[in-house]
């Protein structure tokens, strides 16, 4: 008899992978309509910055189709979707602070009649000065929340003291989510004034409080249902705008309405990844070994708080990256600009630290004349007094070590780095270069509260499972991995296991799918859930069937197993039915061990690490920048995966994500604080012909969770994305080839052709 018993490390298919492909799949926008259905379309400010003085919207509100028109002055509750910090009014009354920032909204027969009437409103501005740029705000002192300082030993002692110093200053650019699906909503009025709201977003309980505080009404008044959406990355986890407007289009007009947001809209409208801007000053030996670091850390937070605070954060957090800093001082300005929000973006500013901190690794090792991989490796966290973070936590999970030389070893990264210093020599216009990076990432809401989640699982009489939890399906394959995981717990074939979807009146109060613990998280309450059902059929078996034994019952192959007695499952299920037992429960779970105080800065913010390498080999071409990724080897550490095959898709996709931010993902803004890059005709992310030539991805063997996470795994969704800071360092390794590696390029984030040919105008100047 096959064991179906046996579904971890098992490839079997995404749940929609099928659907996706064939356009069967449904999204928000494929959802049948209801009959007299309305279509909303936003009105957005054309100043960055500025007074509104008057609005005039008659001839909005008499253009063709438009059955509605909704401003501030609609709104019966809250005005501000600010998730945690107030500042994001769903309308403004008397001022703009970004281009784009919604001001109006409207509702008429099509959507393409509500964008036509968009058009027709008549605004007068008084023009106020935008603050566009973190130098601006920094210059101006326009600064969201005051400076934080975060100081571990004597930094500048050891600095002054250290035989070797540099100074300098780098840059992480902004990025665009451009997820497939975009911004949408329906929403649907109900009876005694509830409404169930459809969105793509990835925090449904956060939609419907939000919805309910603008509305004045109770949170169980809002159901927020949320099959899987196409695409998210950070970008739908506080976006409540789309949902909040659309819901007052339909308390307004007492019909369903669809609004769905125009590409360049969404571009222009939604925030976007946080740039950083990094000043440093570090002391280090002849070997390259850290003895002091110092470090200004700016952000771009646009016009208000939204995550950034969070964000901020786990870039302090993850500012070590894999690298044990002994004496450390951090100062952090959270710069306002008239920009729209900057929100959550895969890594959650964590990978923006860790590019700060590796830009130092690797000009230390420029002005030492060494192999980056080397000084990489002798700053790694080890064992004994190199293994506390400056923020207090153990680290008890390394295998950076073991990776980082094991990748070495598979890539013949030594060899290559002799050949491509020779294929330099003998080639002038084409360069090559190669790097070899580390990640460390933190698992975990470093928002101690959001480290919970919620389940709710059926089996029916014929022996099928249902369940629901908070989840989001994105893409990411996380349906899948928790049916894995049930299925395996009852022993029961994937088939019999479905998941529905993600229902805020089914499982309540649950956190965002963010901050890679998606599957950790509802994965472990649906087990939960699907005990406590256990329990309940074991007592039931062992009074009926008068079993005195201690042993526990195993659930295999559809059998019940207890001792030398084998039950049927389906027949068990029948029973209990029939005498009453209840086969339903709810199931929750919260992260144990994390506690982390935000004012000290110190304890343990996460539960365990992710660990990474990756190899990249590039050409540029020194007369048009261009660049060419030739070739990638990654290792990566998933733990005991669940299901290997939507971890190389994740480990991939990330990647590959990660290698747009750092290469072509240019948000370019104007003077003014107009937004340029908004469209795929001027925002370019990585096509087909874009990706490794040779892209060699390996699981660690050895991998496995010391934590009691489910199955023993470790999570691949955000990680991944920082294994790509491997190609901009290559991209820097083959300009600082033109000097014959005696001069330190200066290039910035992303390393798009344009900068590449300035940073190698630049370093020809000083030689």
């Amino acid at each position: 008899m096959k064991d179906n018993n046996l579904l971890f490390n098992k490839s079997i298919a995404h749940d929609s992978g099928a659907k996706h492909v064939s356009g069967l799949a449904q999204y928000t926008d494929d959802i049948s309509e209801p009959l007299n259905t309305l279509y909303g379309a936003i009105g957005w400010s054309k100043n960055a910055h500025a007074k509104i003085k008057k609005i005039d919207l008659s001839s909005v509100k008499t253009s063709e189709g438009v059955v509605s028109v909704v401003t501030y002055s609609d709104i019966p509750g809250r005005n501000d979707v600010g998730p945690v910090f107030d500042g994001d009014p769903i309308f403004p009354e008397k001022k703009v602070e970004y281009y784009g920032q919604p001001i109006f909204a409207v509702a008429a027969t099509s959507m393409e009649l509500a964008r036509r009437a968009v058009l027709k409103a008549k605004v007068v501005y008084q023009n106020l000065k935008p603050i566009v740029t973190i130098d601006e705000a920094l210059k101006q002192n326009n600064l969201l929340f005051k400076p934080r300082i975060i100081k571990r030993g004597n930094p500048n002692k050891e600095i002054e003291k250290s035989k070797n110093k540099i100074k300098g200053n780098f840059t992480t650019g902004s990025q665009e989510h451009f997820y497939l699906e975009g911004q949408v909503a329906l929403v649907i009025p109900k009876e005694d004034n509830n409404y169930t709201v459809y969105s793509s977003t990835q925090h449904p309980s956060e939609t419907q409080q939000i919805i309910a505080k603008m509305l004045n009404q109770k949170s169980n008044s809002i159901s927020v249902l949320v099959r899987r959406i196409g695409g998210g990355f950070g970008g739908k986890e506080t976006n409540f705008m789309t949902s909040a407007i659309c819901a007052l289009l339909s308390h307004k007009t007492k019909k369903p309405i669809k609004l769905r947001l125009d590409r360049d809209d969404d571009m222009i409208i939604t925030g976007k990844r946080h740039d950083f801007y990094s000043n440093y000053e570090v002391g280090f030996d002849d070997d390259g070994r850290i003895n002091g670091l110092k470090l200004k850390l700016a952000s771009r937070c646009g016009m208000s708080p939204d995550l950034s605070l969070a964000i901020n954060e786990r870039a302090l957090l993850h500012i070590d990256n894999a690298y044990y800093l002994s004496d450390l001082e951090i100062k952090n300005y959270l710069c306002k600009t008239n920009t729209a929000s900057s929100t959550a973006f895969r890594g959650f500013g964590g990978n923006q630290g860790m590019m700060a901190i590796e830009n130092i690794i690797d000009n230390i090792s420029r002005h030492l004349k060494k192999d980056p991989s080397e000084v990489r490796k002798i700053n790694f966290y080890g064992k004994k007094n190199k293994n506390i973070t400056h923020y207090g936590m153990k680290i008890n999970d390394n295998v950076i070590n073991e990776i980082f030389d094991d990748l070495k070893n598979k890539s013949n990264y030594k060899k290559r780095y002799i050949e491509i210093k020779r294929f330099n020599q003998n080639n002038k216009f084409k360069k090559k270069g190669i790097a070899i990076t580390p990640v460390k990432f933190g698992i975990s809401f470093t928002t101690i509260h959001l480290n919970q989640a919620g389940a709710l699982v059926h089996i029916y009489t014929d022996g099928s499972v249902h369940m629901n939890h908070g989840g989001i399906e994105m893409g990411q394959g996380t349906h899948t991995k928790i049916a894995q995981l049930v299925a395996n717990s009852l022993g029961l074939s994937y088939e019999k296991v479905q998941i529905s979807s993600t229902n805020t009146s089914k499982v309540p109060n649950t956190s965002a799918s963010a901050a890679s613990s998606t599957t950790d998280l509802n994965g472990a309450a649906t087990l939960n859930a699907v005990s406590k059902i256990k329990f309940n059929l074991n007592n039931f078996i062992k009074k009926k069937y008068k079993i005195f034994s201690k042993i526990e019952p195993s659930y295999k192959n559809g059998k019940i197993l207890i001792g030398n007695r084998i039950f049927n499952f389906e027949q068990i299920i029948k029973e209990a039915y029939l005498n009453r037992i209840s086969l339903s429960s709810s199931g929750f779970y919260s992260t144990p061990k994390i506690n982390f105080n935000k004012k000290t800065f110190k304890g343990r913010p996460f539960y365990y690490f992710c660990y990474g390498a990756a190899v990249s080999e590039v050409t540029i071409d020194t007369f048009t920048g261009e660049s060419v990724l030739d070739r990638v080897d990654i290792l990566h550490d998933t733990g005991n995966a669940i299901n290997p095959a939507l971890e190389y898709g994740q480990i991939e996709g990330g990647f590959v994500q990660g290698q747009g931010w750092l290469t072509m993902e240019e948000v370019v803004w104007d003077k003014a604080g107009r937004i340029k890059t908004f469209s795929p005709s001027t925002y370019k992310i990585p096509a087909i012909t874009d990706i490794p030539k040779k892209f060699n991805v390996e699981i660690f063997k050895q991998g496995l969770n010391v934590e009691k996470v489910v199955n023993k795994a470790k999570t691949t969704g955000e990680p991944p994305l920082m294994l790509a800071m491997s190609v901009f360092f290559a991209i820097k390794d083959a300009i600082a080839s033109i000097s014959n590696y005696k001069k330190i390029p200066k290039i910035d984030a992303p390393a798009t052709s344009e900068k590449i040919l300035l940073s190698i105008k630049k370093l020809k100047n000083t030689i």
